[in-house]
């Protein structure tokens, strides 16, 4: 493609995002503003389920159809449910990663350009039929070359190449994105429930790391170092001769996908024991390490089975995560706030959960929360400590019927993900659904409780250490406090106590002066209008007064001005 050829379809993308964006808005001014104000919010709040259904599946097949970054943004969107309805989050909830593949032929011009080298040199063989295909990359199966092969101590490899103009689409869709923010940022509408320029900042700082795998690399060694010692984890190791910002090449460890039961069965693993395994890996993310691999789907985890002697013991298969583009760190902040959280979960206490969500920044503090923690109370009543299986046996209506009762409630309360918390609730969302496929039975009160009661040690021996610290504190004050007490009263009796209480004069003085100002300006307001009004009836007075009206007008235009 030509450049004046790729900057038509660059521009053309452009103005179809645009477009999309501008008749969505243009139908939620209709219905979420227009109608209300002239008596018809009825028609709007009886079609809003619906028309939300619409706008997402119309959104589904507009990102399907461009590619690149747009099958990211519905992702993205997808796990919003703090701002968006569940309409629009269900619906988008199925958007797969999954595009036509590019030509080998592509792939082959942009790697060789980036190892600077041929194909053939770089590698002994490469497949040209790709392992995988998405939005921003593709995956071929590779052997090294004997030379870099003795030097790695392996040969089969998997190459990810980015896709050929992804960085241009990239571009393209973020300043579309970015455009549409600036829009609804002027909507009070949604402006009082997201700020969507920093959403979109969010996104855009996740997609341009996604697409750099220099980063990607570092993050893989980092999860390695992490899990070293680990028997349960297993991570690629990395060939960095053969990394560029643009390919990455990773030793091959495809094995069993995690969410293959029957393939599971066959090799002699119980798809329970690896739905236990796999939430405690990701607790030891989230607490221990506090750097969370943040796209954890089928396709990035495998279970590989470990050939035992008879006589050995230990695990016989572990997890082997790939694909680390997207991760979460977790700062001391965010750790300590859910830390928090977990802890009121498990002892299903809704003041406490309320206050770890404030603390962590996912509710403001300004939002009313007296109707939140009943019905989080509610919940915990109803539905605490049940798993999957035992959820899946409630009748529907009830579900229905508390959602409707709550639903509402919640969506209106001021809620948005903070930084950094979007990814770790995306991670935690994809190992829920996760962990009840394999195991219909699984319970995630059962796997949180050990984490629960470990953090809950940690606390008290927090708890006492600030204790202790308060009172060494509080005993330097009290040890301090006669000496200090006794210079103020010897100040006293010197006469060498001031106060100073010019500013506070100073200030009275102003609002003196724009005290006498608002007067004025009442008068002249007065005095103008009441002319304007005589000047028919009495022409002379009308004048005099409008002419008077001058006087108090200057007064509060220049009076105290220097």
């Amino acid at each position: 493609m030509t450049d004046a050829a790729g900057q038509g379809a660059h521009r053309a993308r452009y103005r179809r995002i645009l477009g999309f964006a501008a008749r969505q808005l243009t139908q939620l001014w209709w219905f979420e503003l227009f109608l209300p104000r002239i008596g018809l919010s009825r028609i709007a709040e009886r079609t809003r389920a619906d028309r939300m259904r619409r706008l997402a599946q119309r959104f589904h097949i507009l990102a399907v159809d461009l590619g690149g970054l747009m099958i990211k943004v519905g992702q993205f969107l997808s796990s919003r449910m703090d701002v968006l309805p569940p309409e629009i989050t269900e619906e988008l909830a199925g958007l797969q990663d999954e595009v036509p593949a590019v030509p080998f032929v592509e792939i082959r011009t942009l790697a060789e350009a980036e190892l600077g080298v041929p194909l053939e040199r770089a590698f002994a063989w490469v497949d040209e039929q790709p392992l995988a295909a998405a939005s921003l990359g593709q995956v071929h199966r590779a052997h090294l070359s004997e030379l870099d092969a003795a030097d790695a101590g392996l040969q089969n490899v998997v190459v990810k190449v980015q896709r050929p103009g992804i960085e241009e689409i990239v571009a393209t869709d973020l300043a579309a994105l970015r455009r549409v923010a600036g829009w609804l940022r002027r909507i009070r509408l949604v402006s009082d429930r997201v700020d969507a320029p920093a959403l979109v900042e969010e996104f855009a700082q996740t997609s341009l790391e996604e697409i750099d795998y220099l980063h990607e690399a570092a993050n893989a060694e980092r999860f390695a170092e992490n899990f070293a010692d680990d028997p349960r984890i297993d991570t690629p190791e990395i060939i960095w001769e053969r990394v560029t910002r643009r390919v990455l090449t990773l030793s091959d460890v495809t094995a069993i996908k995690i969410n293959d039961t029957a393939a599971l069965r066959a090799a002699g693993i119980d798809p329970s024991e690896v739905a236990s395994v796999f939430a405690e890996v990701m607790f030891d993310q989230v607490f221990t390490h506090r750097f969370v691999h943040a796209d954890p789907h089928p396709g990035n985890i495998f279970v590989t089975p470990i050939p035992k002697r008879a006589d050995a013991a230990g695990p016989t298969w572990r997890l082997t995560f790939i694909d680390f583009g997207m991760m979460a760190a977790v700062p001391d902040n965010l750790r300590d706030g859910l830390r928090t959280l977990l802890i009121a979960v498990a002892g299903r206490d809704s003041k406490g959960l309320v206050a770890a969500a404030q603390a962590i920044g996912v509710l403001l503090p300004s939002a009313d929360t007296a109707e939140l923690e009943r019905a989080l109370t509610a919940l915990f009543a109803r539905f605490g400590g049940m798993g999957f299986a035992e959820l899946s046996k409630v009748d529907p209506r009830e579900f229905r019927d508390f959602a409707n009762e709550f639903g509402d409630m919640v969506r209106s309360l001021p809620v948005q993900l903070p930084e950094n918390m979007l990814l770790l609730f995306r991670s935690v969302a994809l190992t829920s659904g996760m962990c009840s496929g394999l195991d219909p039975a699984f319970n995630v009160w059962d796997a949180a409780e050990p984490y629960a009661a470990r953090l809950l040690r940690d606390e008290a021996g927090n708890i006492v250490q600030e204790f202790a610290r308060r009172a060494l504190t509080t005993a330097d004050v009290t040890w301090r406090l006669p000496q200090r007490i006794d210079n103020v009263i010897t100040r006293i009796d010197d006469g060498t106590v001031t106060f100073d209480t010019s500013r506070l004069e100073r200030r009275l003085d102003s609002l003196m002066r724009i005290g006498r100002r608002a007067v004025a300006a009442v008068l002249f307001a007065g005095l103008l209008v009441g002319g304007a009004l005589l000047l028919a009836p009495l022409p002379a007075l009308g004048t005099a007064l409008m002419v008077v009206s001058a006087v108090p007008l200057l007064y509060a235009a220049f009076a105290g001005r220097r």
